[in-house]
């Protein structure tokens, strides 16, 4: 009876200090972090997805301006040949020349809408502006999905460095830090835009 009681008692004490060492808000905010990344690659995907259909729309009226349709057209196809998936965010560099390719995307993506404004027949055709519409939309959602990623990513990080869930970070789970995501360019970041009248 007493060994029962004794074993009982351990068993509580154990599931005490289990329950504090915050092995299992590790693994819950892990997954949110997981979660918050697979929804950023399903807005990068549907830009991706859109910008076919938008140089096709851009060729028939600007054929002329193919150094911007192919930098875009390579920008895709960059970031099309990277394999990106959920270990992505475990790994700084792949981390990294992820945000860069992406970053390259949408530089050429901007470039291109420069192109378009030379042509107000192509401005007024609605396939353009349904697809401006679109991809300006997934731009705002991708922004989105982006931030709700850096938040959890603060979360995960803050579970992983504060004590006494460090430790367990570090001697049960094996886990460090992720990388988030930083600005594009951080030079512009830096510099004021200049405004002329």
């Amino acid at each position: 009876m007493l060994r029962q009681i004794l074993a009982l008692s351990m068993g509580i004490v154990v599931l005490t200090t289990l329950a504090g060492c915050g092995y299992n808000k590790i693994q819950g905010l892990d997954e949110e972090v997981k979660s918050a990344w697979a929804e950023v690659l399903n807005q990068y995907q549907r830009r991706f997805d859109l910008i076919p259909n938008l140089v096709s729309t851009v060729k028939g009226y600007a054929s002329h301006e193919k150094e911007t349709l192919q930098a875009v057209t390579e920008a895709r196809a960059k970031v099309g040949q990277m394999q990106v998936d959920a270990s992505t965010i475990d790994n700084a560099e792949a981390f990294k020349s992820f945000q860069s390719a992406q970053a390259g995307l949408a530089g050429a993506l901007q470039r291109l809408m420069v192109v378009v404004e030379r042509y107000p027949d192509l401005k007024a055709n609605q396939n353009f502006l349904a697809l401006q519409d679109q991809l300006e939309g997934t731009e705002n959602r991708i922004t989105v999905a982006r931030k709700r990623y850096i938040e959890r990513v603060k979360e995960y990080n803050k579970a992983v460095r504060f004590f006494p869930t460090n430790l367990t970070a570090k001697y049960i789970l094996k886990v460090e830090t992720r990388e988030t995501f930083q600005p594009d360019d951080e030079q512009a970041v830096k510099k004021a835009p200049e405004v002329s009248f």
